[in-house]
């Protein structure tokens, strides 16, 4: 879980992803899990919160059963689909749900 300060503190974070939702058509759920994900993972280093960012995006949209491609999604955030590929299954184990098999 995350504190309010952290909202506070990557208050562009959450604007960026607010966006990338919008270009995604994605609902308020989703949005909603992608911010509390990225919030409850904010990476120390600020080059890495690009690469965190779409991968929150990604798995909060699966949550919510809005699934996008990797690759929309990390179009939309302005990465690679590969730093997409190698964070979302973290992100989802560590927030207590089980990554699909496929």
């Amino acid at each position: 879980m995350y504190r309010a300060r952290d909202r506070v503190d990557n208050e562009e974070w959450v604007a960026r992803l607010t966006r990338a939702a919008d270009g995604l058509d994605l609902g308020g759920e989703a949005r909603t899990n992608a911010v509390d994900l990225f919030l409850s993972h904010v990476p120390s280093e600020e080059r890495s919160k690009p690469t965190v960012a779409a991968a929150s995006l990604y798995a909060g949209a699966l949550i919510a059963g809005e699934e996008r491609s990797q690759g929309s999604v990390a179009a939309a955030m302005d990465v690679t689909r590969l730093s997409v590929q190698r964070q979302w299954k973290d992100l989802l184990a560590d927030a207590g749900f089980r990554p699909p098999e496929w």
